[in-house]
């Protein structure tokens, strides 16, 4: 049995203030507010509802910590460019973001959640020039995969591929049809790695 089932939720944090002892390694995901994140952090690690989903986007407000193997976090981070909320909360969600960014010690990689059919948006690519600044590795997973055809998703696939080069690693992947978990895991299983 995987180690990813074994996940439990640590703590929600609405201030840096809150965040978790910075010791061990730990991977985040990030995503535009209608990219599925919560549902592929739901499918990476096999449990229904550990990290919440809605059909309204934005509905991650907290950044939101889940304990693995002992000093081993995943980190859901809150959906970015798409959310109905006010422009005080986004502004809020934006200096949580920049404080995770700036102090996390323990961040050794980053999962960016793009719609295969919407990719490369400009917050995206705001996500990935962050990563580069840390030098973290950094793993686009094209989520919503299932939606596409086979040459299309192939297609999809290479834009990305060419469009980021050498500053991130991509895939195919789709939460509904578990495609691509197991090469999600790997990316994590490198990354999770404790010093």
């Amino acid at each position: 049995m995987s180690y990813y089932t074994r996940v439990e939720y640590l703590l929600g944090a609405w201030q840096a203030a809150q965040f978790p002892d910075d010791q061990g390694v730990e991977v985040a995901f990030a995503g535009r507010s209608n990219s599925g994140k919560s549902s592929a952090i739901n499918a990476i690690t096999g449990r229904i509802a550990l990290a919440r989903t809605s059909k309204t986007p934005g509905r991650t407000q907290l950044i939101n910590f889940f304990s693995m193997q002992p000093h081993q976090r995943l980190v859901d981070l809150p959906g970015y460019g798409f959310a109905k909320v006010p422009p005080a909360m986004q502004q809020h969600w934006h200096e949580l973001m920049v404080s995770y960014f700036e102090q996390r010690q323990s961040l050794t990689g980053l999962v960016i959640l793009m719609d295969s059919r919407h990719p490369l948006k400009d917050t995206d690519l705001q996500m990935l020039e962050w990563a580069q600044q840390r030098q973290l590795r950094c793993h686009i997973l094209l989520s919503k995969a299932d939606k596409l055809t086979q040459s299309e998703g192939m297609k999809v696939m290479r834009e990305v591929r060419n469009a980021v080069g050498e500053t991130a690693t991509a895939q195919l992947f789709s939460a509904t049809t578990r495609r691509g978990v197991d090469e999600a895991r790997r990316f994590l299983d490198d990354c999770l790695k404790v010093k």
